[in-house]
């Protein structure tokens, strides 16, 4: 028996009749900050246990309409990601690694008992999306449009299970450039009171949860002068997990990397994984194993560990001059970027932005 082709979903478009003026986006696009502004529209795509995904649409932007019940307010039940989209010298707008974003949205739902959304569905949604506001896609260097899929539980119920309704949706908001005074070491304080997952725990999905449970600490890091919080194992306390909301590399030399192995509390990020494979390429050594908070001291003291940096869809890569804690450092705050942190941070950016050849293939076009 052969099998059903899976027709592709179609979406309907309302456009707004109230966007903004291009004096007015121009005016954002010139100094949009991040997750300051949002474009004039939005993609919307029902699910219920009885009809599957349906009623795809792009609408203008505005509230949600939500129930009192509905079970995302009371049982957390959401997911979301992150990706940008980005203006190539020949005005044409890609984006990055988009089929990675929605395989992890996928396992995301799997662990928070949400519908899985089509890889396909979910980059058609995104193109969408530059289809009604390609023009929100700034021009300036190491700008971008970042899009945020979400998804959550909107059944009016109070029972603790899965819900039987759910709703995904796109948003953007223009993002101007990250460092504006270039790349510079960032300080990062180290939680050793709180862990951000657990064994068995959401780690591994991109939730709300896991990030409602780092600000509490990010606030800790903010009091001692420090960007960004970095958390251990929440199993033995010694062990490097990750930032609050990035993955961390460590250099060894000029020739290996080290990062903390994926244990199910590490969320799996795509700018990670697009790092080892151009480390790779480069004939350097990547390694994925435990990296205890001695071994990061021990390295940095001995000179074994020459540069440290994390890694996220927000900074690319940001490198890091110094760890704080209550009681000891590691490394100098005024320390210099590294090399091999800077290079690998040119030359991932300079796929996403088509200034070199994509060889893997890891640029969609959206335009």
């Amino acid at each position: 028996m052969s099998k059903t082709a899976i027709l592709p979903m179609i979406f309907a478009l309302t456009p707004s009749t109230n966007a903004r003026p291009e004096a007015e986006r121009e005016e954002i696009l010139a100094d949009p900050g991040f997750g300051k502004h949002f474009t004039d529209h939005m993609v919307t795509i029902d699910w219920s246990i009885e009809a599957g995904w349906h009623d795809a649409r792009v609408t203008p932007y505005g509230p949600l309409l939500l129930d009192p019940a509905s079970s995302v307010l009371h049982y957390g039940q959401e997911i979301f990601e992150g990706l940008k989209a980005y203006r190539h010298a020949d005005n044409s707008i890609w984006t990055f690694r988009p089929e990675k974003n929605a395989e992890r949205l996928q396992r995301s739902a799997q662990r928070l008992a949400l519908p899985e959304l089509s890889t396909p569905d979910f980059i058609e949604s995104v193109r969408q999306m530059i289809a009604i506001d390609g023009d929100w896609v700034p021009s300036a260097p190491e700008t971008s449009l970042y899009l945020r899929p979400f998804m959550i539980a909107n059944e009016s119920f109070l029972g603790v299970r899965a819900a039987h309704k759910v709703s995904f949706y796109v948003i953007a908001s223009p993002a101007g450039a990250y460092f504006a005074d270039g790349v510079a070491p960032v300080k990062i304080w180290l939680s050793t009171e709180y862990s951000r997952a657990g064994r068995g725990g959401t780690g591994a999905a991109k939730c709300g949860g896991n990030y409602a449970a780092s600000l509490l600490p990010q606030m800790e890091a903010y009091e001692n002068g420090c960007a960004q919080v970095l958390f251990l194992d929440g199993e033995t306390g010694t062990n490097v997990d990750e930032l609050g909301g990035m993955n961390v590399f460590f250099v060894h030399g000029t020739d290996t990397i080290v990062t903390p192995r994926l244990t199910g509390s590490i969320l799996e990020g795509v700018t990670r994984d697009s790092i080892m494979q151009l480390a790779r390429d480069r004939g350097m050594t990547v390694e994925e194993r435990a990296v205890t908070l001695a071994e990061w001291r021990d390295g940095v003291a001995s000179g074994a560990i020459t540069e440290v940096f994390a890694c996220g869809t927000a900074a690319v890569v940001t490198p890091i001059g110094q760890l704080k804690a209550k009681d000891f450092t590691i490394g100098e705050a005024d320390a210099p970027a590294g090399e091999v942190t800077l290079s690998l941070r040119q030359e991932l950016t300079d796929i996403q932005y088509g200034r070199v050849p994509d060889r893997h293939g890891w640029l969609t076009r959206l335009d």
